[in-house]
């Protein structure tokens, strides 16, 4: 009998979680077939099996939570495989029988007190292996900060428990330094069914990635510089243009347009562009630009990535932002889609709204949010001879890592962005 272990998928994703099981303890199953399908990290995929032979027992549940390294199912395999794994437990009992042969002889002199010696387990060495625990364990040892490679396991097969968990987080000696901050933990809450009916529903999938980003997000000094955008002209633009686009199967949004002014500006800004090595104190200059697109989907928000903005034409944008909307609605987003992005866009002014604070996507330095454009009255010339004439101004909203970039910094990128929008001939020779 073998096991199928979590596999790495790499990216420093260690863990996931089990969304759908394909098979059943007793199933036959061929080699590519699907034995479950998991959600790493927003991005969901199928698992394929690396064996043609049968499922002797299925170790987990809907809703799992699994690490790399974790058994998730045992099997008979046929053919080459079958045939290792049957030499494997041949030998195990050709030595188990040499053992009890060697322990069956009466001991010479000078070696009783060793042949006598209780036997002791040897503990699997941990740096580079993951440490047996459940998931609901593992959960814990995150809630209390406790690192499980150091926890003495008290349960079956070398096993870390809850308890084992809980007592390591009592110790007294126990102390955290700056670099290692404790986990923080969240407030105890009420027992809310004391005033009225209450429904329990798991946290999980997108949400539940999306809440552990944000907790990450906590950590870092985040100031928010709103600015307005006169669009007018390039509304007029965006509009004469848009159905020559559509033909060649793109949309020209003012997202795409705004991405491509945010290119060109975050050249002139490089430090919205970068992230911080905070454990080195150093900062991290990138040069390309991915910039990730927020889209909400009925799972939650996703934040697929379009890369190399500032080499892309607009036409390039508009037919790339429509294809990964579309394919994160559907829920068909690969994992490298989500990743490497080094500067973030939202935009839910097509809901409503005015003003609001992004918040950033760490380890990205800023976040660029745009709401609804509306018409406003704006005072033209001098204020006693003037006149007012109605404008369409496009609100922004940068939210920028305060360790990297200053107010002033800021004040210069959303003023840089709002006069190049402003002027639609001079974005389209600034890309």
């Amino acid at each position: 009998m073998a096991e199928y272990r979590m596999q790495d998928p790499g990216e420093g994703i260690h863990e996931a979680e089990i969304l759908d099981l394909k098979v059943a303890s007793g199933d036959r199953v061929n080699e590519g077939d699907t034995l479950f399908a998991v959600e790493t990290d927003k991005a969901v995929q199928d698992v394929p099996s690396p064996f043609t032979g049968q499922v002797t027992d299925v170790r987990i549940n809907r809703g799992d939570m699994v690490r790399v390294g974790d058994v998730l199912l045992t099997y008979e395999a046929e053919g080459e495989e079958a045939k290792g794994e049957k030499a494997k437990a041949e030998k195990a009992k050709a030595e188990k029988a040499k053992d009890e042969e060697v322990h069956a002889k009466p001991p010479m002199k000078g070696e009783a007190k060793e042949r006598h010696r209780p036997s002791q387990p040897e503990r699997p060495e941990r740096s580079g292996t993951p440490v047996p625990a459940s998931p609901a364990t593992r959960r814990r040892a995150r809630e209390l900060g406790v690192d499980l490679r150091q926890v003495e396991p008290s349960g079956p097969h070398e096993r870390v428990t809850d308890e084992d968990v809980q007592r390591v987080a009592q110790k007294p000696e126990r102390e955290f330094t700056p670099e290692a901050p404790p986990a923080v933990r969240p407030a105890e809450l009420p027992d809310f069914s004391r005033w009225g009916a209450v429904e329990r529903q798991p946290l999980h999938g997108i949400r539940r990635a999306t809440a552990r980003q944000m907790e990450r997000a906590r950590s870092i000094p985040q100031v928010t510089h709103q600015d307005l955008a006169d669009i007018t002209a390039l509304e007029s633009f965006r509009r004469e243009h848009a159905d020559s686009v559509k033909a060649r199967g793109g949309k020209l949004t003012m997202t795409v347009i705004v991405m491509k002014a945010t290119a060109a500006v975050l050249r002139r800004f490089p430090r919205f562009n970068a992230s911080l090595d905070a454990e080195n104190e150093a900062i991290i200059l990138k040069h390309y630009c991915h910039i990730g697109m927020a889209v909400a989907t009925k799972q939650g928000l996703l934040v697929p990535v379009v890369r190399d903005v500032d080499r892309k034409s607009l036409i390039e944008l508009a037919i790339e932002t429509i294809a990964l909307a579309e394919k994160a609605r559907a829920g068909k987003m690969e994992m490298n889609e989500l990743q490497g992005a080094s500067f973030s866009l939202t935009n839910p002014g097509g809901i409503g709204g005015t003003w609001f604070t992004p918040l950033i996507n760490p380890p990205e330095a800023a976040i660029l949010g745009m709401t609804r454009a509306d018409w406003r009255p704006v005072l033209e010339g001098d204020p006693e001879r003037g006149r007012f004439r109605a404008r369409l101004m496009l609100p922004l909203s940068l939210t920028f890592d305060h360790r990297l970039n200053d107010g002033a910094d800021a004040a210069y990128f959303v003023r840089s962005v709002a006069e190049m929008l402003a002027d639609p001939e001079s974005l389209l020779l600034s890309i």
